[in-house]
């Protein structure tokens, strides 16, 4: 049996734990995924892998397969562009520095929103660093959660799409490369990019930038998701048919953070073995 034949199916390859915007532990998060029959998991914390021992060690107590993972940050134009890297080296110096960047950039993005938030809501900087874990990277999820704790708005939907939406008098952009050199970054470490729910509200990207980001060594898009929409999922499943790219489906599971929930789309096993294969800057967590 080959190692890419050594996990499990059901896959969820998109979880989040508390190290980024999710609410609940690494292990917490293995744990869900678990009890909702998912057998080969992948923690994507946005732009950290500090989830990843923790995860690991859950993994192997639980019998399941724990594929390192990681949700980072990029921009087209106005546009937010996530790029789901797997298998990567953590320690490769030029994404090291990318991510890096992106962490500092969100936390003073936090700063100044919460400091502009301040002004006209009861809200302190302290009531933020409350909502958040021991380092993670403070971001609008944590905002929202003071928000919502101080009774201002119900949940994160209602306070992302008030207080915090990016069209409001508090919002603050954040730094991202854009996706190309995302993608690049991503490949030159060893591991496989896959662009995340890439068929929602926003539309496709342009047909350039995927072309693009496809010579950048892009794998694949993740169509399995529920914020995509039929008519843009069908045009990116005949691209994936065409040029024989990796096609993900994942959860985006956040905990208490949002109503997904693990195995509810899920990747199948020839993908997973694919993206193994290809992956070579780490390894999955065998049971």
């Amino acid at each position: 049996m080959s190692a890419s034949q050594r996990f499990q199916g059901p896959s969820d390859l998109h979880l989040h734990s508390v190290h980024s915007d999710g609410t609940e532990s690494a292990a917490g998060v293995l744990d869900a995924a678990h009890r909702h029959g998912v057998h080969t998991v992948a923690l994507t914390d946005h732009d950290t892998t500090a989830g990843w021992a923790e995860a690991a060690d859950a993994a192997g107590s639980l019998g399941v397969t724990f594929i390192p993972g990681m949700e980072l940050s990029a921009k087209h134009e106005w546009r937010s562009v996530h790029v789901l890297a797997y298998l990567f080296d953590p320690d490769e110096t030029h994404l090291r520095a990318l991510t890096d960047r992106i962490r500092a950039s969100r936390m003073d993005r936090a700063r100044l929103m919460a400091d502009r938030i301040a002004r006209d809501f009861d809200v302190t900087w302290d009531d933020i660093l409350a909502q958040t874990s021991e380092g993670a990277t403070v971001g609008r999820p944590h905002i929202a959660d003071a928000l919502v704790a101080r009774g201002f708005v119900a949940d994160r939907t209602q306070a992302f799409a008030d207080i915090l939406s990016p069209a409001g008098d508090y919002y603050v952009a954040l730094y991202a490369p854009d996706p190309v050199t995302a993608v690049r970054r991503v490949t030159e470490a060893g591991g496989v990019a896959i662009i995340a729910h890439p068929a929602g509200r926003a539309g496709l990207l342009p047909a350039p930038v995927i072309e693009r980001m496809l010579e950048a060594g892009l794998a694949g898009f993740e169509l399995g998701h529920r914020e995509n929409l039929p008519g843009a999922t069908e045009a990116l499943a005949r691209l994936c048919r065409t040029r024989d790219l990796i096609v993900t489906g994942s959860s985006d599971y956040h905990g208490l953070g949002k109503p997904n929930q693990p195995g509810e789309h899920t990747t199948s096993d020839e993908m997973v073995a694919r993206i193994i294969e290809r992956g070579s800057g780490s390894a999955p967590v065998y049971p």
